[in-house]
């Protein structure tokens, strides 16, 4: 694959093409893709409109970088997410500041950037929010010459409308198409609900982190999960979950204060659950939580959180969340097997759990 102007198609999804290639090659042809023009036969008015676009692109496409980190020794979180973790970020302020998504952050020992020139520079975590899923690196020596780009909301936004996604790795930024499908509600089985996601398809494989772009180039949201159910429950469409930026820009200011958002302080369990059946099923159990001292095992179903019913993880969480203080005595009314019984869970703040680099 050459690194100017080689561009490989492959169809991913009915009626889409997926185009991957590398940043620097071929703009003009990936704008003129969005605008729906030839970029041969463009009038003067769509070559000016596509020029705009170029530049526009090309700056996003500049802010992007690789994210790599390695977890500390004995890290819990490695369990799932592994020792050596690889994604991206993309550059949203000008002292350098680097958007990613959090949970390659977790239990980091050491971060590093990479560059579209091929810098290689070491990082500090910023913050790691557990109520938004956002995570905040910056450089430990200054970024020159990358501009940091702008952020939008997804309000204005049509189901259908093509959109960019733009990854960092060690062969330099790569860039996919792919379409919104749709923004709702999105839990998921490690704690963790947000009331507006972004889900794309065809997916991108290397999500975590991504940058989700607009064809303006302004920044719409950070890549979480390679997901089956893009179009909702009802219907099999893989493609990926975003986190919009819409809920990073009311907190920037208190991450970088206090390295997480007040909302991020609330009771934690430590179990993976699912929906199944109108019940909630615990499929996994973190070995430094507090569920596995309780004596929650996998196969449980959770009927009750301090006798209110629960059916599904939206509504699991949120009754959990309710309490004002995230260490405290959580009465789960759970059945295991043929038995239903209460079980208390002395619920913790999930922060503690983590380890730190040493000195830290």
């Amino acid at each position: 694959m050459r690194t100017q102007g080689s561009i490989v198609r492959s169809s991913l999804a009915p009626g889409l093409v997926r185009d991957r290639f590398r940043w620097l090659g071929s703009l003009a042809l990936c704008v003129a893709a969005l605008l729906g023009v030839s970029a041969m036969a463009a009038t003067p008015a769509e070559t000016a409109a596509m020029n705009a676009q170029v530049r526009a692109l090309k700056r996003a496409g500049d802010a992007v970088v690789a994210v790599n980190v390695t977890a500390t020794e004995g890290a819990t979180s490695a369990d799932s997410l592994g020792q050596r973790r690889s994604g991206s970020g993309v550059v949203i302020g000008p002292d350098g500041l680097i958007l990613t998504i959090g949970y390659l952050l977790l239990e980091a020992e050491t971060i590093e950037v990479v560059t579209q020139d091929d810098r290689v520079l070491p990082a500090r975590e910023v913050a790691y929010d557990l109520a938004t899923g956002f995570g905040l690196v910056r450089p430990l020596v200054p970024l020159r010459g990358i501009e940091p780009v702008p952020m939008a909301g997804v309000a204005t936004l049509k189901v259908g409308e093509p959109l960019l996604v733009a990854t960092g790795s060690s062969r330099g930024t790569e860039v996919g198409f792919t379409r919104l499908i749709a923004t709702r509600p999105f839990s998921g089985y490690w704690e963790y609900h947000i009331e507006s996601a972004i889900f794309t398809s065809p997916p991108v494989a290397n999500h975590s982190g991504a940058a989700l772009f607009n064809s303006r180039g302004d920044l719409l949201g950070i890549g979480s999960l390679f997901v089956l159910e893009a179009a909702g429950p009802e219907r099999t469409l893989p493609g990926n979950m975003f986190v919009p930026v819409d809920l990073l820009r009311p907190v920037l200011a208190e991450l970088q204060a206090n390295g997480r958002t007040r909302a991020s302080i609330r009771p934690w369990l430590g179990v993976s659950s699912s929906e199944r059946d109108g019940h909630v099923e615990i499929v996994r159990v973190d070995r430094a939580g507090p569920a596995v001292e309780a004596g929650l095992r996998p196969g449980d179903v959770v009927l009750e959180i301090d006798g209110i019913e629960v059916t599904t993880l939206e509504g699991f969480y949120k009754q959990l969340w309710k309490r004002p203080l995230a260490e405290g005595d959580v009465e789960l009314t759970v059945q295991q097997g043929s038995e239903v019984r209460k079980i208390k869970v002395h619920s913790i703040d999930r922060m503690r759990t983590l380890r730190k680099p040493e000195g830290i």
